[in-house]
């Protein structure tokens, strides 16, 4: 892993950042952590692939930050008889997404192999 410098690498977001956004951006630096315009909280190295994105055109306008899907948000396999869902009730995404409960049902009836859920959950 190589080291990178927090002088350069901020200058050089910023500069990616004004050219896309027409602005300068909002950066709140906690120990270890820097905050894009209010957004997530990312470390240094997710700061320079940020700015990799900008100059490369990746990124739109529209997208000031990077923001992670969970995996939760993937829709739910269709049950067959091969699979080892039967324990699992069937759930569907919806608008605002899955609650805590019906996250862990559809993440650990992806995986290949027999899963509990966690205690409290039906």
């Amino acid at each position: 892993m190589s080291k990178l410098d927090k002088t350069e690498v901020l200058s050089a977001f910023e500069a990616a950042y004004e050219a896309v956004n027409g602005k300068k951006p909002e950066i709140t630096i906690k120990p270890g952590w820097y905050s894009i315009d209010g957004g997530k909280n990312m470390r240094l190295a997710d700061v320079a692939a940020l700015t990799e994105e900008l100059t490369s055109g990746t990124a739109g306008a529209s997208e000031e930050k990077p923001v992670k899907k969970p995996a939760a948000k993937k829709a739910a396999p269709a049950p067959t008889a091969k699979t080892k869902t039967a324990a699992f009730t069937v759930v569907t995404a919806n608008e605002e997404g899955y609650k805590a409960e019906e996250a862990w049902i559809v993440e650990l009836a992806e995986k290949d192999h027999d899963c509990r859920l966690p205690r409290g959950v039906v």
